[in-house]
């Protein structure tokens, strides 16, 4: 009899009888115990090492998500896959790449499942962790796979976010006062932080109607592209200031934006960025000055009419664009530099979407 131990867990009887009498073969490589309830299987797990679970993601009274948790939190040296029937090809080629699960979608091929056992307990180095090592890419996934209704709340340097699931699809996000995609992106970006799971919650309201498969593929690019990003920027420079740096950079998407700096009401720069590819052309201490002077006339025009403070102004050149925009109600500006690509009414509905990202971000400076 082997020392490996392999538990699979389903509630339904005739899928782990046949699993048991097909894998009986291997009992040289490994012991094989078959249970129909989260609840046998946690007993099983407090009486005797398992090497491996392999579990059904819908279960009545425990979910293989609650297993899931309980078992990266308590045997984190155990090993798990989700079986499930609401998988999707890249998404479960993204969760065996990234996660700390992996999972095999139903209905599979006996020989399948075999091989993919065989290949775990061989693998020296496994996907397994603690619960604090648990990616929120993970328990995402796990939430749509198991058409979960419920919600995440998280928390993270004072500011709240929070992700709805109805049935695994995800219907609404929202963080500080961003709502939708923007905000679902948003807090996956976040690295650290306390989350809550609120069982049975349901959406105030539908703000994403995205595929939750396209939504985290999506997301999963994003995290690549400020991971990116963010191998540049000094690590001893202030966070908040970091996060404006970032959530700039991640604005000169915008077609025609060559330039951003982020400005006080005194003129001075608390954060730019520059299209890597105008580096050469620009030099944000060069225009800074100008931008400053331009600044100071608005403001004092403003002032000479008794129009009160300024909140925008646009100049357009023969060559190019430069925007002034009032960050919301705070003192501070964007300015924007382009070519004659910017579209400034595009422009504008983006800002404001930047603007609620930099408010609660301003506040900490």
């Amino acid at each position: 009899m082997s020392d490996k131990r392999v538990l699979i867990v389903d509630d339904e009887e005739d899928l782990t009888w046949t699993i048991s009498k097909h894998l009986s073969r291997d009992k040289d490589k490994f012991e094989l115990i078959a249970v129909n309830s989260a609840m046998a299987a946690l007993d099983v797990l407090a009486q005797v090492p398992v090497n491996l679970v392999i579990t059904d993601i819908r279960m009545p009274e425990i979910s293989g998500l609650d297993l899931l948790l309980k078992i990266k939190e308590n045997y984190p040296q155990t090993k798990v896959v989700i079986m499930t029937a609401y998988g999707s090809s890249e998404i479960q080629e993204e969760a065996n790449k990234r996660g700390c699960f992996k999972y095999i979608e139903k209905p599979f091929e006996i020989q399948d499942l075999r091989q993919l056992i065989l290949d775990i307990l061989q693998e020296k180095k496994g996907f397994e962790g603690k619960i604090s090592d648990f990616q929120l890419t993970d328990l995402i996934q796990l939430l749509c796979l198991g058409r979960q209704t419920n919600s995440i709340h998280f928390e993270k340097d004072g500011s709240h976010g929070a992700i709805y699931f109805d049935e695994g699809d995800i219907v609404h996000a929202e963080v500080d006062q961003i709502e939708g995609e923007e905000a679902f992106y948003e807090i996956l970006s976040w690295e650290g932080g306390a989350f809550n799971l609120q069982k049975g919650e349901k959406a105030p309201k539908e703000t994403i109607f995205k595929s939750w498969q396209n939504l985290l593929l999506e997301g999963l690019r994003r995290l690549d592209e400020l991971r990116a990003r963010t191998s540049h920027v000094d690590d001893k420079i202030p966070e908040a200031q970091k996060q404006l740096i970032l959530a700039l950079e991640n604005h000169l998407r915008n077609k025609g934006l060559e330039v951003l700096a982020l400005l006080d009401q005194t003129g001075f720069v608390v954060a730019s960025a520059v299209q890597p590819e105008q580096k050469d052309k620009w030099s944000v201490s060069d225009i800074v000055p100008f931008i400053s002077k331009l600044l100071s006339a608005v403001e004092e025009n403003g002032q000479e009419f008794g129009f009160g403070k300024s909140e925008e102004v646009f100049v357009q050149y023969g060559e190019g664009i430069i925007q002034l925009a009032r960050v919301a109600d705070s003192n501070y500006f964007l300015a924007s530099l382009g070519n004659n690509e910017m579209n400034i009414s595009l422009l504008r509905l983006e800002n404001k979407k930047l603007f609620k990202q930099l408010v609660p971000i301003i506040k900490k400076l």
